[in-house]
């Protein structure tokens, strides 16, 4: 595991390497991320981090840069072509240049809109992440995915735009609601089944630390999922690998996941969604023959254990797949999951037959494991 000091950096390699720094009180770091010539930064924000956004644009005007603010609104809803557009408008009446820089200050949405506005102004300007939530420091903010949502799916329109840093200030976890730390902790389960069973057995031995935004669990939780998602990118940026899973190993429960999140009009948190998705393709490993059934009752309990849902019956089981069937990780109408076959490994799950599917979304409706 990484060295924990004051702060502690995590490098992800690849074509364009970058840092992801997490620690404390970290307003006076963005600068350092930012590029020789740099004259203007837009801060792009949501409402929920006005104090942040102005403490990271107060450090960056004290360090001689013309700081432009662009609130977003929150949630999904800054994940829209006329809100990209209205950021493109700003910047464009600010003159701003491919010398300048982008900081995303907020949840998940917000940086995969800042990241998307940044991939496309001049066909690509520097962005910096301030996630501050625990959904976007473990998921959202790396990996240099961006994306924004039409009416026929969620991140259907966007591109891969590596960021030049990525600050992880865990004083903003002590601001979240409980259900929103948790909801983020979804995310950090996924990792824990699929790649680092470590994450799992800290999770088991104490959830109220896992879920303590001061304590040194939840630090190192967060440190364990960011270093396998490093790991990942930095080999397999785009979701090309032809080896192997490849980035698709990130996308375990997604596939379930984005769906509801579609069906339900993002009125659920996508941490929430998350865990019902990798419940349901637990659910589907087992029928289909490849997973045992306590690895799928270990999941009920992990995910309990953090108050995180576990059942859904919320809409019928052709419209949920009529939505996963434009989801980008299927082909053609071939329907496409990453399931276990145990704890760590994962694999691909291609075209389970309608009875295998009738039969998980039928579990999964039930409240038991």
């Amino acid at each position: 595991m990484i060295e924990r000091t004051n702060t502690t950096t995590i490098n992800v390699t690849g074509e364009r390497p970058y840092s992801v720094v997490i620690g404390r009180d970290l307003a006076n770091d963005v600068a350092g991320f930012l590029r020789p010539g740099t004259r203007q930064v837009a801060v792009i924000h949501q409402p929920t981090t006005n104090d942040a956004a102005l403490d990271i644009a107060g450090a960056l005007r004290q360090a001689g840069y013309v700081v432009t603010l662009i609130p977003v609104p929150d949630g999904e809803a800054a994940k829209t072509a006329q809100i990209a557009a209205h950021c493109w408008s700003v910047l464009g009446t600010a003159a701003f240049t491919r010398s300048d820089a982008i900081v995303g200050v907020g949840g998940g949405a917000t940086t995969d809109l800042a990241g998307f506005v940044a991939a496309t102004w001049l066909r690509g300007v520097p962005i910096v992440h301030v996630p501050t939530t625990l959904l976007a420091m473990v998921d959202a903010a790396v990996g240099g995915k961006t994306g924004i949502n039409t009416a026929e799916g969620k991140n259907l329109v966007g591109s891969f735009h590596e960021p030049a840093g990525v600050l992880c200030d865990l004083d903003h976890l002590t601001t979240l609601p409980p259900a929103d730390l948790a909801a983020g902790l979804a995310e950090v389960v996924k990792v824990g089944f699929t790649s680092d069973p470590v994450i799992i057995d800290l999770i088991a031995q104490d959830p109220a630390l896992a879920t303590d935004p001061t304590s040194s669990v939840l630090a190192e939780l967060i440190e364990r999922a960011i270093s396998v998602k490093a790991s990942v990118v930095a080999v397999d940026l785009r979701e090309s690998a032809s080896d192997g899973l490849g980035r698709e190993v990130l996308n375990y429960g997604h596939t379930f996941a984005h769906a509801i999140e579609q069906v339900e009009d993002y009125r659920w948190r996508h941490g929430d969604a998350v865990a019902v998705g990798i419940v349901f393709e637990a659910h589907l490993a087992h029928v289909s023959g490849v997973l045992t059934r306590d690895v799928v009752s270990r999941h009920y309990e992990i995910l309990r254990s953090l108050n995180l849902p576990t059942t859904y019956s919320g809409a019928e089981l052709d419209r949920l797949i009529e939505v996963m069937k434009v989801d980008k990780k299927s082909r053609g109408d071939l329907l496409r999951f990453v399931v276990l076959k145990a704890i760590g490994e994962p694999t691909i799950l291609a075209g389970p037959s309608r009875e295998q599917l009738n039969a998980a979304y039928e579990a999964l409706g039930k409240d038991a494991s």
